[in-house]
């Protein structure tokens, strides 16, 4: 009997003694803190289970995108959603580290619009759309349908470069970047201010030779006198077979800055939205009754041509190397410190 009472203060010790060292042994020199952690309070455990209600059944993070076709929101996996930007952004016949680049800008933009997002109105319950007011963004069988019997080898090398940079974004002080892209340049990318209103710093024009070997380097449209003039608001008669519109001012870039037709003058930007042109970099001449008007480069020019990613990666160059020329004073850092904050509030 006495042996018995004896082992029943013993189990009784152990039971009252474990719990103080579990959480002895996890304070460290913080004992009151960890203490608290111990005793986790009901509005963390909600927490816990709002951020797993966020993630896939792989365990990634989801994002809802807003199909413009059929006005519906689809939850796509994390990377999935990296890859079908990729996919939709740039040619899989560019070089691998030019389609890693690719997935670091995808990666970054919506880590920057899932934390941070912008003005621009979004369906409720949607984080983004998947038209160029994002990132244009086609799912499996959008993309089979576009690529055919390509797309098998397409999607192996494009999920091979997201797999490969997962999880790796751009920041700048710690932050998310605004990772604009474009097609190709005429030589030279653009200072954000010259082109958007904000001056941002790691948005710098630098020099991107390799564009100039791009089928969009050089582009033409062609318009009726008429339809020119109706289009701007200015007159152009008596004028032949000379440059149309005095530039005033040209870019870091070397962009058109600002065109002058008599007393009205326009920004290159201007220009570029009225006429559709390809690019703000512009010349315009008359011939006979029409007006030729000759760009060079296609897109806005801020951030990372991708054609110029593609020459660098030709050339020998990493993501990160592209990264760091298109991107000034830049880190690639992971996201995961970002997510968990979005996570946890999601």
């Amino acid at each position: 009997m006495k042996q018995f009472i004896f082992v029943g203060i013993i189990l009784m010790g152990v039971i009252l003694v474990i719990p103080s060292l579990l959480v002895v042994w996890f304070a460290g020199d913080e004992p009151e803190q960890a203490a608290q952690e111990a005793t986790a309070s009901i509005d963390s455990l909600q927490q816990q289970e709002e951020t797993q209600s966020a993630q896939s059944a792989g365990g990634e993070l989801t994002v809802s995108v807003f199909r413009s076709q059929s006005e519906t929101i689809e939850e796509v996996d994390f990377e999935s959603y990296i890859a079908g930007v990729v996919a939709s952004e740039m040619p899989a016949s560019y070089e691998k580290e030019a389609l890693k680049a690719q997935a670091l800008t995808a990666r970054t933009y919506i880590i920057r619009q899932l934390t941070s997002p912008s003005d621009v109105n979004i369906p409720e319950g949607a984080d983004v759309t998947d038209t160029v007011m994002h990132q244009v963004f086609q799912d499996q069988e959008e993309l089979k349908a576009r690529h055919g019997d390509n797309y098998e080898d397409m999607m192996a090398k494009i999920e091979e470069a997201v797999a490969e940079t997962k999880g790796e974004v751009i920041t700048f002080n710690g932050s998310p970047i605004t990772a604009t892209f474009f097609s190709t340049s005429n030589g030279y990318t653009e200072n954000s201010e010259e082109y958007w209103e904000n001056e941002i710093p790691y948005l710098r024009s630098v020099e991107s030779p390799w564009d100039k070997e791009s089928p969009r380097f050089s582009g033409e449209r062609t318009f009726t006198v008429p339809e020119f003039e109706s289009t701007l608001g200015v007159s152009v008669a008596g004028i032949s077979g000379s440059a149309i519109g005095e530039i005033t001012e040209r870019t870091t870039g070397g962009r058109v800055g600002k065109v002058r037709f008599g007393d009205t003058e326009f920004t290159g930007r201007e220009i570029r939205d009225k006429l559709e042109l390809d690019s703000s970099d512009f010349t315009i001449t008359r011939n006979g009754t029409e007006i030729v008007v000759t760009t060079r480069g296609w897109g806005h020019g801020v951030g990372m041509s991708q054609f110029g990613a593609d020459g660098m990666a030709k050339e020998g160059k990493t993501y990160q190397d592209i990264i760091h020329h298109y991107y000034k004073d830049v880190q690639i850092t992971e996201a995961e410190n970002i997510l968990g904050s979005f996570t946890a509030k999601k």
